[in-house]
């Protein structure tokens, strides 16, 4: 006992001890100041940007850099928004430099232009000589810089020598010369034919050159063109311009090139993206595998797929193609000093707006983008190559001073990475952005719109280009205009709501004491609304109150950032006026997926249902399988059902079928699916009756509701299966297909997920000629892509509306058809 006495104070003191030293360290790890950056994928291709931050919190042993990959650099924008919005938001961000004209017009980001000139004298600080000027501007809005240029890239014409030796006798033949790349867009069409190669149905074996297939876009062939889409003041856009004109029908005739037979109905652009669908990436890709020989793409793809996976491949680089008098200086070319022309683009590391730690965040930004974190960033990222045992190609940054120094210290041992890598630098100069505006995101998505309208022959480049001039335009007048509409104050919402919400609760009260109730149905009904209060409570604040704030948001314009102004009931003229056009082929759309899908849906649910109404034996076994596809998540499906869809016979499982057995049976060649204006709306009905198991369950649940003595008493009375069928079976189901029809269309109506999945390119159209396009798909575009809030409210009133007026006109008919069982 004595020992374990005096084993006590021992024991306590070296629990105080343990104590104090932990308290001592908590207290030292509070010193650390965090920085959360956002948008730097943490991954092994980032082995450099992690020597760079260690290097960091070397020199400054008080700071902790935390990376969220957050979308890695293509910012998911409702994330950014609802971390600013919230007060949360990181304190840098990698950010597309594309868009950050449309996050400064918002006020969503911090100038630099302070801290700029308070360090101008630091080795590491950012100078604005050490960049490409034009990867310095796109970081601008308003003569304010933004964001610090990283990474760059640019695009160079990339071909295949190999399939330019083999088809050596065909370039002669159409005037090209095989020993070199073509320079002249006449010459570039010469070249992809010759180059092209069809199967014996007309479909596409290799592609000479696809206008738009790598990463070309509108953008690079108008800039050769010198057209410009903004006017100099970024108050008008000039999307439609003679040069952007000749542009868009450059890309329209080399894809048209890219037809066996030019009597041929489909666009080239059909024919092309069919052919495209069966493409894969990595070790697949199609440029390695010969199936492209030329196409225009950026500087990323020499680190992978073809410093990965393309080693042996005999590739070169040239510029990209311009016009014949740009390249013989002729014309209105005839001054112009540069004779060939690429765009850019790449990141930005940005300050939010409320960062919590700008201080550390600045002093994070000027190390990362000084050239010596860029050269220990290749270093490290070279040493973590060889380590894997791959072959390591340094990126482009947006700095002229490092590229030098990062191409002289890293140069490619292999002459042809080297020297497309020297092409992609010596372009740089050279280079034009994409106009820096608030508009951009809008630019993008009607540029890419016209592009493809025209490609499918669906309009001429110039209304193509028209159109979308308008659209941007008209979003353009609403910013410079909104002065004249008054500011709301969005405080009063919440307070007219709580006034409306204490009427309603003290008119209940009145008329509850009102009432005459006995003292037990008194004391019933106050427990009564006891027990339905959670659900109250969650009704109003949950639905009824975001749907008010939604009704009132409609006759406003809001950002979320900005406050909101009163602009009366110019969303919903607008509807119906500017964006007329948009919202009626949204709402075509719908109407088509419901007036042909729902009796479809119905059709096919109710045939399995019959079949399986039986007491043969395993029919439990079949009743399962035919339900499975219904509890298969609708974006699984969706993923599943787009390579089941894919044009490209060597790919897709039903064209697949369809060519061996349909086409050599009745000549027919299979549709493109997705990839076509005239079928994509019916793959998504296709791929929505495999689902038809759900609606299963009530159609056999009603099928064994119907009295066997109904079919027994009709058969001795003479009557035939289809009379059965229609005189009894379908009045005993029309409750069943009645609900059915209702949440049909209802769910055509808000038709969504699927076409977000489905649709074959993140940009632009949604679908090909917006075929896939629906109401909600335009609410989401604007309220969570455009962040016009108050247009976006207007088209789900509108939405609900239409909804509400459909269900209204489906029961006021009703009685007409439906039976109940109940009914006298």
């Amino acid at each position: 006992m004595r020992s374990v006495r005096s084993f006590l104070p021992l024991l306590g003191c070296a629990i105080a001890a343990v104590m104090a030293a932990g308290t001592s360290a908590h207290a030292q790890g509070a010193k650390k100041r965090e920085i959360i950056v956002w948008g730097i994928a943490m991954d092994a291709n980032g082995k450099g940007q992690d020597a760079v931050i260690h290097e960091f919190e070397r020199r400054h042993p008080d700071i902790k850099v935390r990376l969220l990959s957050m979308g890695a650099g293509n910012m998911d924008p409702q994330k950014l928004m609802t971390s600013i919005v919230g007060n949360v938001a990181p304190d840098i961000i990698n950010q597309d430099r594309f868009t950050l004209s449309d996050w400064a017009s918002r006020g969503a980001f911090r100038s630099l232009d302070d801290l700029i000139e308070r360090d101008k004298n630091e080795p590491l600080s950012p100078k604005k000589e050490q960049y490409y000027p034009a990867a310095w501007s796109e970081a601008q809005y308003e003569g304010k810089i933004y964001g610090i240029p990283t990474g760059a890239d640019d695009r160079l014409l990339y071909y295949n020598k190999k399939i330019f030796r083999e088809s050596a006798d065909k370039l002669r033949a159409a005037g090209c010369d095989p020993d070199r790349a073509p320079r002249t867009w006449p010459e570039l069409i010469k070249y992809s034919r010759a180059l092209t190669e069809w199967n014996s149905d007309g479909t596409l074996k290799r592609v000479g050159f696809a206008p738009n297939y790598g990463n070309a876009w509108l953008y690079i062939y108008a800039f050769e063109n010198n057209a410009s889409f903004m006017s100099a003041d970024g108050r008008k856009c000039t999307l439609d311009t003679p040069p952007a004109e000749e542009a868009l029908q450059f890309m329209v005739d080399g894809y048209d090139a890219l037809k066996k037979d030019p009597q041929d109905s489909r666009s080239g652009y059909e024919v092309s993206k069919a052919f495209e669908s069966g493409f894969l990436q990595k070790e697949n890709d199609s440029f390695l595998l010969g199936k492209v020989a030329m196409k225009i793409d950026g500087n990323w793809i020499l680190a992978d797929p073809l410093g990965r996976y393309g080693l042996d491949l005999d590739f070169a680089t040239a510029p990209p193609p311009v016009p014949e008098d740009r390249y013989n200086h002729k014309g209105r070319f005839a001054n112009e000093k540069d004779q060939f022309i690429t765009w850019i683009g790449g990141y930005s590391l940005c300050i939010p707006k409320g960062a919590k730690n700008p201080k550390d965040a600045w002093e994070y930004i000027k190390f990362a983008t000084s050239t010596e974190g860029r050269v220990l960033q290749a270093k490290a990222q070279q040493a973590w190559e060889k380590h894997r045992g791959r072959f390591y190609v340094p990126g482009v940054s947006a700095s002229s001073e490092a590229n030098a120094v990062i191409f002289q210290q890293f140069r490619p041992a292999d002459k042809k990475f080297a020297d497309a890598l020297k092409m992609h630098i010596d372009m740089m100069p050279v280079g034009r952005i994409r106009p820096a505006t608030f508009v951009g995101q809008m630019l993008w998505n009607e540029h890419t719109t016209a592009l493809e309208t025209a490609c499918l022959h669906k309009a001429s480049p110039k209304d193509s280009l028209l159109s979308g001039q308008a659209t941007v335009q008209r979003d353009l007048d609403a910013f410079y205009d909104r002065a004249q509409h008054p500011i709301v104050d969005l405080g009063i919402l919440p307070k007219v709501f709580s006034a409306l919400t204490l009427a309603a609760i003290c008119a209940l009260i009145i008329w509850f004491t009102r009432l005459r109730l006995g003292r037990l149905e008194r004391n019933e009904a106050k427990w009564a609304y006891l027990f339905i209060s959670p659900w109250v409570i969650g009704f109003l604040a949950l639905t009824l109150g975001p749907m008010l704030a939604s009704l009132f948001f409609s006759f406003t314009q809001y950002d979320v950032l900005n406050e909101a102004r009163w602009v009366g009931f110019k969303n919903f003229a607008d509807l119906f006026g500017a964006d007329r056009d948009r919202i009626f082929k949204a709402f075509g759309n719908a109407v088509y997926l419901g007036g042909i899908g729902v009796p479809l849906g119905l059709f096919t649910g109710l045939s399995v249902a019959l079949l399986l109404n039986t007491a043969a034996k395993g029919m439990r076994f079949y009743r399962t399988l035919f339900y499975i596809p219904a509890i298969v998540p609708t974006i699984a499906s969706a993923v599943l059902w787009t390579w089941v869809l894919t044009p490209d016979a060597n790919k897709g499982l039903i064209n697949s079928y369809w060519t061996h057995t349909l086409t050599p049976w009745l000549g027919v060649a299979p549709p493109a699916w997705l990839q076509s204006a005239d079928w994509s709306k019916n793959a998504l009905i296709v791929q929505g009756i495999w689902g038809a198991g759900s609606g299963m369950l009530l159609w056999l649940a009603g099928l064994k509701g119907v009295s066997p003595t109904l079919y027994e008493a009709s058969g001795i009375d003479g009557a035939t299966p289809k009379q059965q069928f229609w005189k009894i079976t379908f009045p005993q189901l029309s409750p069943i297909i009645f609900f059915n029809t209702v949440m049909g269309f209802i769910g055509a109506m808000q038709e969504f997920d699927r076409s977000y999945a489905m649709k074959p390119s993140s940009d632009g159209p949604i679908g090909p000629d917006n075929s896939m396009l629906t109401p909600v798909y335009v609410l989401f575009q604007n309220g969570f892509t455009f962040f016009k809030m108050g247009y976006a409210s207007a088209i789900a009133w509108l939405i609900f509306a239409i909804i509400v007026a459909l269900t209204f006109t489906q029961f006021r008919l009703a009685p007409k058809w439906v039976h109940y069982e109940a009914e006298k």
